[in-house]
């Protein structure tokens, strides 16, 4: 797998096939592993980090059912490539900045990588879309026995796995599912439940994680502590959260359609006619206005209009996509003019569908 040809693709989490994918993007479960032999990565050398590097690589290897995954390895990539992966979903931003040895390994369908020395000497991430949180479990699960049938984890009786990160003690997994929620951002909703989830210990983060801002309305929702606690526990208490937060998201759409639908079409409408008739436009303006269109086509106030498309332009309009669709480094000026352009090829209607209309 090419980088360039990953480019034009869509990952199996982007597609808005899964459950309540209308509010749910994805779910996804992470677990943090290290080798028994070797020091945690902060106090690693960087023969030790060559050392894990190439054990895992074997080991990945060595699995049969793994022959088409692709091996990337992150530090011989420049800085467009790994930003690219970030912005993918695949690696971390603490990975892409990370020095030497490391690497990911990435199935066809995207919905699993495996990150080599990023803060743990392995990371394990499954994404699936929509609300899925035992589909992705169940492969999560397969794919940790596959690699600890060759490989020694580090492991405690008393605390179980043993992480670089205290809060990762125990199980090492991390729970999250990503939700858009724009209607609770417009209705000013959103804060009072953020503090609610805080009393039940379970984080917000933006897009990008642990960090990042909340670009586009999507936030994650995720456990913070895992020593304690059981797998199964673990998800059921994200689990058991998300409904009550796709409940309130789609009553407050209820409530905006029903008391200013023509205030909601209008902002609608104006988001989807920017979109489509800018000739530069920022990152973090096209976020924002892609969340009110996938809002409005959920909603049916604009039709011919796919999610998967509406989900793709999520990611494909970010910096380090749109350099490598286009083929080559862009500035923030030309970046801007090529995100417009590329707004408007897939968002204006064709000739055929005016001449329908």
């Amino acid at each position: 797998m090419k980088l360039d040809e990953l480019a034009r693709q869509c990952g199996e989490w982007l597609r808005g096939s899964g459950p309540e994918s209308d509010i749910v993007i994805s779910s996804r479960i992470r677990l943090a592993r290290n080798l028994a032999d070797f020091p945690f990565i902060r106090k690693c050398t960087n023969q030790d980090r060559v050392q894990i590097e190439r054990g895992l690589r074997e080991r990945i290897q060595q699995v049969d059912q793994w022959s088409a995954l692709s091996y990337v390895d992150v530090d011989a990539l420049d800085e467009v490539d790994r930003q690219f992966l970030v912005e993918r979903q695949l690696i971390s931003r603490e990975h892409a900045e990370a020095e030497g040895a490391r690497a990911v390994a990435i199935d066809t369908a995207e919905t699993f990588s495996l990150m080599i020395n990023e803060e743990d000497h392995l990371r394990i991430q499954v994404m699936h879309s929509g609300l899925d949180l035992q589909a992705a479990w169940k492969q999560m699960d397969e794919i940790d026995d596959l690699i600890e049938e060759g490989i020694t984890y580090a492991y405690s009786q008393q605390w179980g796995y043993l992480t670089a990160c205290p809060t990762n003690v125990g199980t090492g997994m991390r729970v999250s599912v990503m939700l858009h929620l724009p209607a609770l951002v417009i209705t000013r909703q959103i804060e009072k439940v953020f503090r609610s989830l805080q009393k039940i210990n379970l984080a917000v983060r933006g897009l990008y994680g642990e960090g990042s801002q909340a670009m586009g309305d999507f936030y994650q929702i995720s456990n913070q502590i895992t020593l304690g606690q059981t797998e199964q526990e673990l998800i059921g208490q994200v689990s058991d959260v998300v409904p009550y937060l796709i409940d309130y998201e789609r009553r407050a759409r209820d409530f905006l359609f029903q008391e200013s639908k023509k205030d909601l079409h209008d902002r609608v409408s104006r988001a989807h006619g920017i979109l489509c008739t800018a000739q530069t436009i920022s990152s973090e303006e096209t976020m924002h206005l892609l969340s009110s269109v996938r809002m409005g086509v959920n909603l049916g106030l604009i039709e011919d209009l796919e999610i998967l498309t509406i989900n793709k332009l999520f990611i494909h309009t970010q910096p380090a996509h749109l350099q490598k669709i286009r083929g080559i480094e862009l500035d923030t000026a030309d970046r801007n003019i090529e995100r417009a352009h590329y707004l408007q090829r897939h968002l204006r209607p064709t000739n055929d569908d005016a001449q329908r209309n």
